[in-house]
């Protein structure tokens, strides 16, 4: 096992993590989908959730960032428990996900979906009175997440204009801009090219410098390129959470999930 996570996936209970879930379940009705999943993610790593169609990765995902309620136990954001906070209680914490599907603003320009990112992490509220023109910091936290995820030549360009690429760069950005100190994207490259998910891996590792990344990913290059370490999910449950190289070899994920990739 990787020195991050103990054997067996259990918790060293004295040791600081970014994100923990302690045997936590979700059920819908009489359908448990989540069963007891217990997992510990360092600050600063970059981890994958991987697992095949039905495992549980989006409820997973939502149910750390607060979409979901939790049926039981406990999930902690930087040693504090999340449950019974709204996602926006939990993105003010420290926590900015993205989503499978993107969600930008498509009439508003890709330096004014970035500004508008950026304002409650600046300290500004519901105001009639501010005029945007006038806030410089937010003029330069926008064009730095700009110039970072590779946008600035599209600056002014209506955001639904972008290529669908482009747009799933912005969504990123869009999900860094308010400094989140834990970042949480979901199938970041979903439906595109080889030559756009390279680029895409690139930009990931960019904006998440110094930053615990904990993604949901269906291909298999880029998890294993980019992760410092992969959870597998299946039916609910965590089958194994270990370094690349230790799930590359584990007779139980190749069963459950990778086949020959792994091989």
């Amino acid at each position: 096992m990787s020195e991050s996570q103990p054997a067996g996936n259990a918790v060293d209970r004295g040791r600081a993590y970014a994100i923990e879930l302690r045997d936590v379940r979700k059920s819908f009705g009489k359908s448990e989908i989540i069963r007891g999943a217990t997992l510990a993610v360092p600050a600063g790593e970059r981890h994958a959730v991987i697992g095949p169609n039905g495992a549980g990765k989006s409820t997973l995902f939502n149910l750390i960032s607060g979409r979901f309620d939790v049926t039981s136990g406990d999930i902690l954001l930087d040693g504090r428990s999340t449950l019974g906070l709204a996602p926006f209680e939990i993105n003010r914490l420290g926590l900015s996900r993205s989503f499978q599907i993107t969600n930008i603003f498509p009439k508003l320009s890709v330096f004014e979906n970035l500004r508008c990112a950026v304002l409650w992490p600046l300290g500004y509220r519901y105001s009639f009175w501010h005029s945007l023109a006038r806030l410089r910091d937010a003029r330069l936290r926008a064009e730095e997440v700009l110039e970072l995820i590779g946008l600035r030549r599209r600056h002014d360009v209506a955001a639904g204009m972008l290529t669908y690429a482009e747009q799933r760069a912005l969504e990123i950005g869009i999900t860094v801009a308010g400094g989140a100190s834990v970042v949480l994207l979901d199938e970041p490259t979903a439906g595109m090219s080889r030559s756009e998910s390279d680029h895409a891996v690139e930009l990931i590792r960019r904006v998440t410098t110094g930053k615990t990344l904990i993604m949901v990913e269906h291909d298999m290059s880029v998890v294993f390129g980019l992760a410092d370490r992969i959870t597998v999910l299946v039916y609910g449950q965590v089958i194994a959470s270990d370094a690349p190289t230790a799930i590359r070899g584990n007779t139980a994920v190749q069963e459950a999930y990778l086949g020959t990739v792994a091989a």
